[in-house]
């Protein structure tokens, strides 16, 4: 994925698209934390690295020296004309904006309304295991968790299901395509929002039932919002939407793959999914977000320069020894368990029970169907890099 030179000092010169990063990023994390728990890179025009979970948190909710206008490392930073709204309202949005911009999804994402979409995606994951047939051999990323989220995501939006393959090509282009050169990423971001805006207009020509319509009747502060917020509030709900929840759901199919006596017990305790599905969460949380320094500071002796960037690698907060008691051990019926795989501050994700409700009845509908499996070949198994890290080659063996 990374088109850079492949790093060879963590502490000085990180990159979040290296191929090892991909492959397991937890041991660079750990040495980070003991020797360098504030990491900086001159990539990207400069990005600083916090690693320790109290940093991490104490950057995520200071919205003053820090400012959200992108969450997304690049190349590029969007002008300051753009904040407070920033480029992908909420998520990238300032007080006070943000607060009415979040607002306006909560109803959405609430556990009444979520609920309301289990019994769909329930039958739709009973759907793709039943396309998979009797084989012996599955890819559990690529013929089932990325499908789950972009068909759900779809019907909320409104949009055509049969584009699933168009909106993980805008996904990957948006995360994993962040050190492209500068006019292949324009392309790219010209091609999404030149998407979104066509359905938009014929949304705003023939309103329906779904949550563009919604966003396009909506108000804030007595007046409908502007289209150019609306779609790019779109953008955040499909590629958001979609990545996330997917990689989660590979990701904790990889880890009950290669651990037997979880998934057993899983198998036998399904009650018991509820609180291993948070352990997953924070063992293998799958976002980074990003911040960008506001102005010239010492921040905890650290020299931040203006619009520097910020890496907040929620996974590493999750494996931070000083914030969970064996922070690396897997334990499915942890109890104290108050991880930021869903994020920290003002930003923490609207979405989140929309996430938990797909990611349950996933895994539910897969060890129902399949009690007994493993990985084919662990050599095989492909991770993600950038800032949503999940598997996106996961061949697993069915076990009769």
């Amino acid at each position: 994925m990374a088109e850079h030179p492949p790093v060879t000092d963590w502490r000085t010169d990180f990159d979040h698209t290296d191929d090892v990063w991909a492959a397991d990023p937890y041991p660079i994390w750990d040495e980070l934390r003991e020797q360098c728990p504030v990491a900086h890179s001159e990539r990207y025009g400069g990005v600083w690295l916090p690693t320790r979970y109290d940093d991490i948190a104490a950057i995520a909710y200071d919205t003053e020296r820090f400012t959200s206008r992108s969450i997304i490392v690049s190349e590029f930073r969007p002008p300051r004309m753009l904040a407070p709204e920033g480029i992908a309202p909420p998520i990238s949005s300032d007080p006070p904006v943000h607060k009415e911009a979040r607002r306006l999804l909560l109803p959405i994402f609430s556990p009444q309304a979520i609920d309301k979409l289990e019994p769909s995606t329930r039958a739709y994951c009973q759907e793709l295991i039943k396309a998979m047939g009797d084989r012996d051999v599955v890819d559990a990323a690529a013929e089932y968790a990325q499908h789950i989220p972009v068909r759900v995501i779809a019907n909320m939006l409104g949009l055509p299901e049969e584009d699933a393959d168009v909106f993980r090509g805008f996904v990957n282009h948006v995360l994993e395509g962040v050190s492209l050169p500068l006019e292949k990423r324009a392309e790219g971001m010209i091609n999404l929002f030149g998407y979104l805006q066509g359905h938009m207009e014929d949304h705003m020509a023939n309103p329906r039932d779904d949550l563009i319509t919604f966003l396009l009747e909506s108000e804030m502060d007595g007046k409908k919002l502007d289209p150019f917020q609306v779609v790019r509030t779109i953008a955040l709900l499909l590629i958001a939407g979609i990545d996330t929840t997917w990689s989660a759901i590979g990701a904790s199919i990889w880890h009950l793959a290669g651990n037997a006596a979880d998934r057993q017990r899983l198998v036998a305790e399904p009650d018991l999914l509820p609180v291993a599905m948070e352990e997953l969460l924070r063992a293998y949380a799958p976002v980074t977000m990003a911040r960008l320094v506001r102005e010239d500071m010492d921040w905890n002796g650290c020299p931040m320069k203006a619009e520097e960037w910020v890496l907040l690698p929620f996974p590493s907060a999750n494996r931070d020894p000083a914030a969970f008691e064996d922070p690396d051990k897997v334990i499915i019926d942890r109890e104290v368990n108050r991880h930021a795989a869903f994020g920290l501050g003002i930003h923490r994700c609207a979405g989140s029970h929309l996430a938990r409700m797909e990611l349950r009845v996933a895994l539910e509908v897969w060890l129902e169907a399949f009690p007994a499996f493993e990985l084919a070949d662990p050599d095989a198994v492909r991770w993600s890099g950038g800032q949503v890290r999940g598997p996106r080659v996961l061949p697993v063996k069915i076990n009769v």
